[in-house]
């Protein structure tokens, strides 16, 4: 996703400041977050609206503001995995940015996965894409590729 309304610094400053997200964007219900610890590392507790209920995790998000990058692995929650990274770069002009964010996911159900994953990809991209509108304004998907779901290996597919 690309936005014209945000340097990558700005954007970083939004995207990281993780407290916020409750009133920028309704996509996001509730966010505490605990003392920061001397990694750069942060605890943070999320509720957030997914299809038709609330999706509960606690998550330990790495922030590295110099090669701006987040990256999150969850503790405990809905899901039986969820982790991955945003990643905010330059775009083509100097007052914008690009916004990847990859994830991988597992809902922990493995006969119903084939049923459930494309489902919860969909809800998950939608909810970036409502979050992301929400911090930065205008927003523009600029790669189709979508976040989450397990692929053989383990490994989540690019966002």
């Amino acid at each position: 996703m690309s936005t014209p309304t945000a340097t990558p610094a700005q954007a970083y400053q939004l995207i990281s400041d993780f407290a916020r997200y409750p009133e920028l964007t309704d996509a996001v219900k509730e966010v505490t977050v605990d003392d920061s610890e001397p990694d750069g590392g942060v605890v943070s507790t999320w509720t957030v609206f997914f299809r038709n209920g609330l999706l509960t995790w606690t998550e330990r998000d790495l922030c590295d503001p110099v090669a701006r990058t987040i990256t999150f692995t969850q503790l405990k929650g809905d899901f039986a995995v969820f982790e991955g990274v945003w990643r905010i770069t330059e775009a083509d002009r100097p007052d914008s940015c690009r916004v990847t964010f990859e994830a991988a996911f597992d809902l922990g159900i493995p006969s119903l996965a084939d049923l459930l994953d494309p489902v919860a990809d969909a809800a998950l991209r939608d909810n970036i894409v409502r979050i992301l509108g929400g911090l930065l304004g205008e927003i523009q998907v600029v790669d189709d590729a979508v976040a989450g779901g397990r692929e053989p290996g383990g490994r989540g597919r690019g966002v």
